[in-house]
């Protein structure tokens, strides 16, 4: 079921998914992983689980559609790119970095369908083997609400991102972004504005700013 979240106070995302969107954040593309659906049974040590797929890019199967099939809910930005398919080019949506997802789940959960996947793997903690990254729940559900207002975001890897493209570090009020602070981005000979918001070391969107009252300079 299509569910849409207003921008009021604290966001909180859960099983979210509309097709005119640009990540995909689901729990409901049911039985293609061609595994044995995994009960989800833990509350209480759930977190969102960076993740790394080792797939092909043109993969028939990829990883975050074998964990939705295991009722795991997972969030990877999209982009339409130009693929492959059975010999013709089409317009797909694919996921902005192939190998990046992330799961909301337990480490419990997640250990034994990682052991199964050969090419799944969890991202670790630089200069800690053994630590996954995980991402908190108010970073990823402010980055995945404010995605989803713009029908054309921007993705950007860190490294992307050069101080020429950082106009003045401003906060929104009012519309979709209400209260969001960032950077504007800086775009030669472009009228739109577009703010720069981060989830901390693994990517940046710039989200276009068009039903905001004001944007306030900090």
């Amino acid at each position: 079921m299509t569910k849409k979240v207003e921008p009021k106070g604290d966001v909180n995302l859960r099983a979210f998914e509309d097709k005119q969107y640009n990540c995909l954040v689901t729990n409901d593309l049911n039985n293609l992983a061609g595994l044995k659906q995994f009960p989800e049974s833990e509350k209480i040590s759930k977190k969102w689980f960076v993740l790394r797929d080792l797939k092909r890019s043109n993969a028939n199967m990829p990883a975050y559609k074998q964990l939705d099939a295991l009722n795991i809910e997972i969030f990877t930005p999209m982009t339409e790119r130009i693929v492959l398919r059975k010999g013709r080019k089409i317009k797909e949506k694919v996921p902005f970095i192939q190998d990046l997802l992330f799961a909301y789940s337990s480490k419990e959960t997640l250990d034994p369908i990682i052991e199964k996947i050969s090419t799944l793997q969890y991202r670790f903690v630089k200069g800690l083997q053994h630590f996954p990254m995980v991402v908190s729940e108010r970073d990823m559900d402010r980055f995945i609400h404010a995605v989803n207002t713009d029908n054309k975001p921007r993705f950007y890897a860190p490294e992307e991102i050069t101080s020429a493209m950082c106009g003045r570090r401003v906060r929104i009020v009012g519309g979709a972004l209400d209260n969001y602070d960032g950077f504007l981005q800086t775009t030669r000979g472009s009228k739109v504005k577009r703010l720069l918001i981060e989830l901390p070391g693994l990517m940046i969107a710039g989200i276009e700013l068009t039903d905001c009252d004001y944007i306030v300079l900090t």
